[in-house]
């Protein structure tokens, strides 16, 4: 679904940048110069369509924000731009429940804004937990994780918390009270990190104004950050976002290290941590099939690197579509692997000429021509503690197919 955003804005200048900005964010854009054509929208829409609506705080029907008093009480997150920056003005606005306010005092505004826009939908993927403290201050912070769009939950209690974590796995923060029923804020963290690293979920102290031990004790039992009660709006939000951004920038380096580029098949280094895994749970039974594409290099000469990129990620889709539930690679040059376990070796052996077929069978088009390719594949049923070990045998099968005139499979059954 691509969300749009309600733009409300006289200044005919800064509406034309403003729409600029918001598209940069690949959202579309609903524009409004008063709150009067705002209110014809929403009568034409649903508020559930508009990721939020940006509002000028002065317009010709509304000099005193009521525009923005109309989008939340329609249920639109509101992001308020103003070009008056005095310090009444700032706190009435950030008084109501809005998701931030943005004064229009230079060009960089524009870029933060267009942050957040971004950030407030990957927010509708995230989850939060606010855990101990009093129902209200749960209650308050609940509230303010709801105007940013995220998929807040409340815990009462440790145990609670726990049973959420390991339930959600789309949860990346909880924000701790130190005041906790069961426990206290530091010991749950602490219970936290026995399970969840710094990577996989942050964690956020919070506490009254008071002892700075409270600060340190929170920081060395593995929060990522802490925040003082009461702290102002904006400084929740920065600390929120921070905390969140971190853990997804760590997803994505651990995804690039682990995926090859082309065909975003896991990697060979990711696989081998991925069976052996797999091996250590001592399955029942293991089969490892090491897939080659005949000729690729007479591919490559004849139709180009470009087309044969092509066929290799066409190959990655097959596989992933194949072999849904077994655990794939791409090894490198046009050498891929499976891994299938608990799967008796007949078949295995099955599953893999279903797709080695498949594969024959399809056709690719390069400029009005019609190119088919084959593959084969060395597979091996022995069972061994090291992948290694299974690499080893199924490249000797590999090998024996090829000699048999490729276009085939070779294992310790079919020898």
């Amino acid at each position: 679904m691509k969300y749009k955003i309600l733009l409300i804005e006289h200044d005919g200048s800064s509406l034309r940048v403003l729409k600029r900005v918001i598209g940069k964010a690949n959202l579309d854009v609903v524009t409004a110069t008063t709150l009067t054509e705002a209110k014809i929208i929403f009568e034409k829409s649903t508020p559930e369509s508009f990721l939020c609506a940006v509002v000028d705080y002065t317009l010709p029907d509304a000099p005193h924000g009521e525009a923005i008093d109309f989008a939340i009480a329609s249920f639109v997150p509101v992001i308020v731009i103003t070009s008056q920056t005095d310090s009444d003005i700032r706190e009435r606005i950030l008084s109501k429940a809005v998701v931030d306010y943005i004064p229009k005092s230079n060009s960089q505004i524009y870029e933060y804004l267009s942050r957040l826009l971004t950030r407030l939908e990957k927010n509708k993927q995230v989850g939060v937990i606010v855990i101990g403290g009093n129902t209200k201050s749960r209650t308050d912070i609940y509230a303010l994780l709801n105007r940013h769009n995220f998929i807040g939950y409340q815990a009462a209690n440790s145990d609670i918390a726990m049973a959420l974590i390991q339930k959600h796995a789309h949860i990346k923060l909880i924000i701790i009270d130190q005041k906790i029923p069961d426990s206290n804020g530091v010991d749950l963290v602490a219970r936290v990190r026995k399970v969840y690293s710094k990577e996989r979920l942050s964690i956020i102290g919070t506490s009254e104004r008071g002892d700075a031990s409270i600060l340190a004790n929170f920081i060395k039992s593995g929060a990522n950050d802490y925040l003082r009660r009461p702290y102002c709006h904006e400084e929740f939000f920065c600390r929120i976002l921070q905390n969140v951004e971190y853990v997804e920038q760590i997803e994505v380096i651990k995804q690039t290290a682990n995926t090859d580029y082309l065909t975003t098949l896991p990697n060979r280094r990711h696989f081998f941590s991925q069976v052996s895994d797999v091996m250590d749970r001592e399955p029942k039974s293991m089969t490892l099939g090491l897939i080659d594409l005949d000729h690729f290099k007479n591919i490559n000469d004849t139709h180009g690197h470009d087309f044969g990129d092509i066929v290799l990620k066409e190959t990655a889709k097959m596989m992933k579509k194949h072999f849904a539930k077994d655990v794939i690679s791409r090894f490198g040059g046009e050498e891929f692997c499976v891994f299938m376990h608990n799967i008796e070796p007949q078949k295995a052996n099955a599953k893999l000429d279903g797709f080695r077929q498949a594969f024959s069978d399809k056709v690719f088009k390069r400029r009005n021509k019609l190119i088919q390719c084959t593959l084969s594949i060395g597979i091996t049923h022995q069972r061994s503690e090291k992948i290694e070990h299974l690499l080893t045998v199924a490249d000797e099968y590999l090998y024996k197919a090829k000699a048999n005139g490729r276009n085939c499979l070779m294992d310790e059954l079919l020898e």
